[in-house]
């Protein structure tokens, strides 16, 4: 995992050759950078605003330090009046942004930078890579959350994700999005979200009889155990499971669950079911894990399957069938001596909208959503505006939320999007106009820069 001082070489190295180029050039001027996400991936109808609070405070606290300088000066690639500006360098620019939690739709600005051109340029590759992670595993967490009709979901992630620093922002995104917590303990103390935890195959293996794993167990965490059931015969293995929370019972104390985690989990959960409740533990919770995802989710409870809580592991912490977003980070407009010149991109499939930008959101009497405008910053547009201008002059002028308030703001956003925006497959695609501004503004740009 990268260390937060070194974030200002987390960058591609073209992003520092074409500031030293402007540089060079005596090129200053103040630009407009957006990002935003092209396309919907697969099976996706929405995507929701993750990995802000990084970007903000990598913008505030961006800084080459020495080592930086050093190493840059030995790759014999830069001007050393290029690397003296380097020393002294710092965002100062303002940034709009949907706030944390915000659902949204393709081609709507993420974030917007205004800053000289060197500084909005320098911070494109941390910028992208912040959000992508975050946003992408945001959609994957909160569609998992959604097939679980209301039951608690827990991230088990941690050893299949990407690295370390993906495995501590898919615990916090996944809480985000609706998670009741994680197994990751890094992300509890760092990110105070609830940790899960119950046992692995090799514990029961550990012992002569799996009976005897359950007592040592219980023995250790009487009132928070999870037995798994399935190192051997899932069956019998609950049978065993039962034995031992009777006898925690008569001594004051109460399993948690049983934990299921692999096998005909449908069939498997209603005969645990009944083994449970002919012993006199309907208390006891049925757990499931083992390569679940949304679909599987939805599938179980579908059929009917007896499952109390679900432990969502690798498909979620890689979003295994969509594992990035098409996210990218486009100049819209410049500013030459206090000339605005609204900038657009006409390659063939990548057009892009010119000038700052606002999304309105329109939405019904019970506060529903409707439809979202794409407009021009200054026009006049009934709705709600979406962006918010959290830093100014490169200080943060925003109000940072608590992780409970981005989580409460996520679940209220997810609860006004129509159902039949929400569905795993075959969803309904969500309107985003173009204002006429915007598109009077698109046409004129375009014209002009085809005869260019």
């Amino acid at each position: 995992m990268a260390e937060e001082k070194d974030f200002a070489l987390l960058t591609d190295l073209y992003e520092l050759t074409m500031c030293a180029s402007y540089f060079d050039n005596k090129i200053n001027d103040t630009a407009t950078f957006d990002l935003f996400i092209r396309d919907l991936p697969p099976n996706r109808s929405y995507f929701i605003a993750a990995g802000l609070e990084d970007a903000f405070n990598y913008l505030k606290n961006i800084r080459f330090t020495e080592e930086h300088i050093k190493f840059l000066k030995s790759k014999k690639i830069f001007k050393d009046d290029f690397l003296n500006y380097l020393k002294n360098f710092k965002f100062t620019g303002d940034v709009f942004a949907l706030p944390e939690g915000t659902i949204f739709f393709p081609n709507e600005p993420i974030l917007s930078v205004t800053a000289p051109i060197i500084e909005a340029q320098i911070v494109e590759t941390f910028l992208l890579n912040a959000i992508n992670l975050q946003t992408t595993i945001a959609i994957k967490a909160s569609r998992v959350v959604y097939a679980a009709k209301n039951k608690p979901v827990i991230d088990f992630s941690l050893r299949r994700t990407q690295g370390t620093d993906a495995g501590m922002k898919v615990a916090r995104t996944s809480y985000i999005t609706g998670c009741v917590g994680t197994s990751n303990v890094l992300a509890g103390l760092k990110y105070k979200i609830p940790i899960y935890g119950t046992m692995a195959h090799s514990f029961v293996m550990a012992f002569e009889e799996e009976e005897k794993s359950f007592g040592a167990y219980s023995k250790t965490f009487p009132d928070t155990s999870i037995f798994l059931v399935d190192t051997y015969d899932t069956l019998k293995g609950v049978e065993k499971a039962a034995l031992v929370a009777k006898e925690l019972k008569k001594q004051g104390h109460k399993l948690k669950a049983i934990r299921l985690d692999s096998g005909d989990l449908v069939a498997l959960s209603k005969s645990a079911r009944k083994i449970l409740d002919k012993n006199g533990l309907k208390y006891v919770n049925i757990f499931a894990s083992g390569n679940l995802d949304e679909y599987k989710v939805e599938e179980l409870l579908k059929k009917g399957a007896l499952i109390d809580a679900f432990g969502v592991g690798t498909a979620m912490g890689v979003s295994k069938d969509a594992p990035y977003c098409d996210v990218v980070y486009k100049l819209v407009e410049l500013n030459n001596k206090n000339k605005h010149l609204p900038t657009m991109k006409l390659s063939k499939g990548k057009v892009t909208y010119p000038g700052k930008k606002q999304v309105y959101r329109i939405t019904d009497k019970n506060k529903n959503y409707i439809k979202d405008i794409l407009a021009l910053r200054d026009e006049k547009i009934d709705g709600k505006e979406l962006l918010v201008k959290v830093m100014e002059k490169g200080k943060i002028i925003y109000k940072m939320p608590s992780l409970e308030e981005i989580r409460n703001k996520t679940k209220e956003n997810l609860l006004k999007l129509p159902e039949k925006y929400k569905k795993l497959k075959n969803a309904a695609k969500y309107k985003v106009e173009i204002s006429p501004e915007l598109r009077k503004m698109t046409e004129k740009l375009n014209k002009k820069l085809s005869f260019d």
